[in-house]
């Protein structure tokens, strides 16, 4: 319970003005007004101006508690007239769960990948690499706070369930919440992610075969509540395994963003892995060639560390593999402040955007981002009319 008082005016507010104002309250979770959601359970409004709002929290010891009260405190002593304010929590019932979360499934009951419909306007791009150690994830993460900086509603999936990193590189902590079968993804820097790091104690190791890491990944497209997002981020495990293989079964439209180095060595198992679109029907949406070199602080020389070319050759042998153009999107030189942002949970194209390697991968992002949300090649359940 808290209680906030602010100066007194003469004006009585109406029950009407506090119900508008809160609906100007989103849900910290679901990002929709809590009176949308049925969470506002009650407004009274005394004579003296002081109003009592009775607010649902969708679980007990939800924590976004303090949020949602401070929020609905704030909007409501904005309204004209109120002398005080004082938020009651309370919890959902069951009933009221079950009716939540077959509203935000749109009456939906049975789960189902929302990427997947015909329908869906989510750009999906999965991330790939050959091997592992290429800045994959740093990539990703990256690329993903830079499309929520320009506006654009993004998530990311961290697929890597066994070298799950992404959390840490968002520097979130904090764990989903579960409304009945339903679960609510946490925010940072404005980037929706799940992970399997948020249900596992600790540092602890995840060992599992083939069917849990499918059943792991069709649980974090169906039964995480993204809304309704421009663009989606899977983060794959380096190779062609089952994750691969899973996500081109679950979301056939998903677009292939390859991530490889200047090294041959790295290029050529970069190349092979990126080939596996031609065999589930993806496309290649382009290359990136991280840690393309090093700028040396005495001169403006690059340093080629990796060797130069591997993004190049990559690009060059997906396009003769796939028959369709493949670009090299952008070129990521080495920077110490995108490590250690990755460690700090401080991307670097938000806390140094101007700096090579922030330059580099805002406009990655921005060749991503700006590509329209559209509906060629889906079906519009239109029926042609037969002429008579």
């Amino acid at each position: 319970m808290a209680t906030d008082t602010p100066v007194a005016t003469d004006a009585v507010p109406t029950e009407e003005a506090v119900r508008a104002a809160l609906a100007t309250v989103n849900d910290p979770e679901i990002h929709r007004p809590i009176t949308d959601l049925g969470m506002v359970k009650s407004v009274e409004v005394a004579a003296d101006g002081s109003v009592a709002v009775g607010v649902y929290l969708t679980v007990s010891g939800c924590p976004m508690r303090e949020t949602i009260t401070s929020n609905v405190s704030t909007a409501v002593r904005g309204v004209a007239g109120v002398t005080g304010v004082e938020v009651e929590l309370d919890v959902m019932s069951d009933e009221q769960r079950k009716e939540l979360a077959s509203m935000l499934r749109g009456g939906k009951t049975e789960r189902e990948v929302p990427f997947a419909q015909p329908g869906s306007l989510t750009r999906v791009y999965c991330v790939a690499s050959g091997k592992g150690g290429v800045g994959k994830s740093s990539v990703t993460v990256n690329i993903a706070a830079a499309m929520a900086a320009d506006g654009l509603k993004v998530g990311v999936v961290d697929a890597d369930i066994y070298g799950h990193s992404v959390p840490r590189m968002l520097g979130t902590d904090a764990r989903p919440t579960q409304v009945e079968d339903m679960i609510m993804p946490p925010s940072a820097h404005g980037v929706k992610v799940i992970s399997i790091g948020m249900f596992t104690p600790g540092n602890a190791p995840v060992v599992w075969r083939g069917p849990m890491l499918h059943r792991a990944l069709q649980q974090f497209l169906a039964d995480v509540f993204w809304g309704d997002l421009d663009v989606l981020l899977l983060d794959l495990p380096p190779g062609t395994g089952d994750i691969a293989i899973s996500v081109a079964q679950l979301i056939p439209n998903a677009e292939i963003l390859v991530v490889t180095t200047p090294q041959q060595a790295a290029a050529e198992v970069a190349e092979r892995a990126g080939s596996i679109a031609v065999q589930t029907h993806q496309k290649i949406v382009g290359v990136v060639e991280n840690m393309s070199g090093l700028p040396c602080p005495h001169c403006d020389e690059m340093v080629d560390i990796f060797g130069t070319g591997g993004g190049r050759q990559v690009a060059e042998g997906l396009t003769r593999t796939t028959g369709t153009d493949v670009p090299v999107l952008g070129s990521i030189p080495i920077d110490v402040r995108l490590r250690e942002g990755g460690d700090e949970g401080k991307p670097v194209v938000l806390t140094d955007p101007d700096s090579a390697a922030g330059t580099a991968i805002r406009n990655v992002a921005s060749a991503l981002g700006s590509r329209k949300r559209g509906l060629a090649g889906m079906s519009l359940g239109v029926t042609p009319r037969n002429k008579f």
